[in-house]
């Protein structure tokens, strides 16, 4: 008899599909908010409405200027993933008061291939997600398991550090390998 996917599982996969219209030229990464066992909100990684992505332009500003990734976050043209579901979910009035976020996330190479790599978002998203009102989020890892955080474990941690920056999770990955 054929076995049912597991809720975690199956909201990861809607993620990795939503992340197939990120124009990003570096990372494919999609986003999902589920609450009450609905979908609320999906986003990639792209430019602003109205606004030219990296793809249409044919470069990215980030590897034109050489800023390292990891860093430089403002000088990208592209919303994060976790930032446009929480931006679409405002736009059409969705609450997502104790959501859950699912974030897929691959690498894109050369010959378009996508790779897996650790779905956690950056420092400036981690606020947003808290500051939403997130309950958990799940994000795939580079050998295709997920990764469960429950938000409240990073406020308190934060509560215990000064400095968040040295949040020991950091999200880094080297696009230029």
């Amino acid at each position: 008899m054929p076995k049912k996917i597991d809720k975690d599982n199956y909201y990861m996969k809607i993620a990795e599909a939503v992340s197939l219209k990120s124009t990003c030229l570096c990372v494919a990464i999609g986003c999902v908010i589920i609450k009450d066992d609905q979908i609320i909100s999906t986003g990639y990684v792209g430019a602003p409405r109205k606004t030219k992505d990296c793809i249409e332009l044919g470069y990215c500003i980030r590897r034109k200027k050489n800023i390292q990734s990891g860093a430089g976050y403002e000088m990208c043209r592209s919303v994060h993933a976790e930032m446009n579901a929480i931006i679409n979910a405002a736009r059409s009035g969705a609450s997502l008061l104790g959501g859950d976020m699912y974030i897929y996330a691959a690498k894109k190479e050369k010959n378009n291939k996508l790779v897996p790599i650790k779905a956690y978002p950056c420092l400036l998203c981690k606020k947003m997600i808290i500051n939403a009102g997130i309950n958990r989020l799940v994000g795939n890892n580079e050998n295709g398991a997920l990764s469960s955080y429950h938000i409240e474990d990073w406020v308190n941690e934060w509560k215990k550090i000064e400095d968040i920056s040295q949040d020991k999770e950091k999200y880094e990955v080297d696009y230029d390998k």
